[in-house]
């Protein structure tokens, strides 16, 4: 090898090992966010308000996540694969308890009845949980006519994946830490307080053995549900 050769290759180590220290991917994020839910601008009176879920937790290992809410009488959870992008729907209503599969194409088609919206990021950041989040508005143009939603999320948690299945948020480019869902009714707003690094087992993410497997369609004519 010539001098020359051999000066080039020194001079592209230190390159090849910057480019090495870039391609190292942060460890995916597995443990436990915990949520508090609040109803600004509610009508509603503090006994009606009593039996709205007040928390909400979401439960990360790799490429899944579950979300669990407590309502009146009953439980929600929901079990998604960011890479299947395939859902499960676990509810326990007064110990009647049902399991609803979603498969990637069912779950694009429940995301296609969003309304449309735009999304704009700003330059504002606040911390939440001990993480600085990133923020963006979002204007959501549905039948009731124009609505701003703000928005707070950390790609530290996780990437835009994880909102595969969340219809107006689905272009957000990390987990939701603060966020609004609207009704004609109400306004949920939710916040993180907490985040911890913790081992989740594998089987949160399995439907339980006393949950019976259900469709939508059949959930709807036992129930009235509208899943």
């Amino acid at each position: 090898m010539t001098d020359s050769r051999i000066r080039l290759l020194f001079l592209l180590i230190p390159v090849f090992l910057l480019l090495q220290g870039n391609t190292k991917a942060t460890p995916p994020f597995e443990g436990v966010i915990n949520f508090r839910i609040a109803y600004p601008g509610t009508k509603l009176t503090k006994s009606q308000l009593e039996l709205f879920p007040k928390t909400l937790t979401v439960m990360i290992k790799g490429g899944k996540s579950r979300t669990d809410i407590l309502t009146g009488g009953g439980s929600r959870i929901e079990i998604t694969d960011h890479q299947e992008k395939t859902k499960i729907k676990l509810l326990n209503m007064m110990g009647q308890k049902y399991a609803i599969k979603y498969s990637s194409d069912d779950v694009a088609k429940e995301t296609s009845k969003e309304p449309p919206v735009h999304v704009d990021l700003t330059d504002k950041v606040k911390n939440i949980a001990g993480y600085q989040c990133k923020n963006a508005l979002i204007t959501v143009n549905d039948k009731n006519g124009k609505y701003t939603i703000d928005v707070y999320y950390t790609p530290e948690l996780g990437g835009k994946q994880a909102n595969f299945d969340k219809g107006i948020y689905q272009d957000i480019e990390g987990v939701l830490m603060e966020f609004s869902m609207k009704t004609t009714d109400m306004t949920m707003r939710f916040t993180a307080h907490a985040v911890e690094k913790k081992t989740v087992s594998l089987k949160e993410f399995e439907i339980p053995s006393d949950y019976t497997i259900i469709t939508k369609d059949e959930l709807k004519s036992k129930i009235g549900s509208k899943e």
